[in-house]
């Protein structure tokens, strides 16, 4: 983890900065826990029947089905879970940004509705991708134990 204030560029009103500067790690980790969370409900579902995919992700051309859709369950609810609290975050959050990838495809492409239905998913895929890259802070489970992946 680094330092964050070592590395940003000098604030354009710095009496501005006392106000948000402390901050900064108190909401990275809020958007952290709000993503996990929303990941975790969205797999809830899929959780209890880990094999209700198993035709949407054939149709999307991953076969065989059965392996898919209980991995597609488990990254969104354990990943979920795993980013929320902050362990394992850059692999959790890197898988995470895959399955979201994947429903940009299906969403902008597959169902043909563009932009304007991958809209979500691209920005959910940036949230994570910024948590596969950056890991966790401070207030989290991998910063408690001292290791990071």
């Amino acid at each position: 983890m680094t330092d964050l204030t070592s590395t940003r560029p000098p604030a354009m009103v710095p009496a501005l900065q006392r106000l948000y500067l402390p901050f900064d790690t108190t909401v990275e980790t809020l958007l952290r826990v709000i993503a996990g969370v929303l990941l975790v409900t969205h797999g809830y579902g899929k959780i209890i029947n880990p094999f209700g995919a198993v035709g949407m992700v054939e149709g999307l051309g991953f076969y065989p089905g059965v392996f898919w859709s209980p991995l597609l369950a488990a990254t969104e609810f354990f990943g979920g879970i795993l980013v929320a609290i902050g362990l394992f975050t850059r692999p959790a959050a890197f898988a995470a940004m895959i399955v979201l990838l994947v429903t940009v495809y299906f969403h902008g492409i597959v169902t043909g509705d563009g932009l304007a239905g991958a809209e979500k998913s691209i920005l959910w895929a940036a949230i994570f991708l910024f948590f596969a890259v950056r890991g966790s802070n401070a207030q989290s489970v991998d910063a408690k134990i001292g290791k990071q992946i």
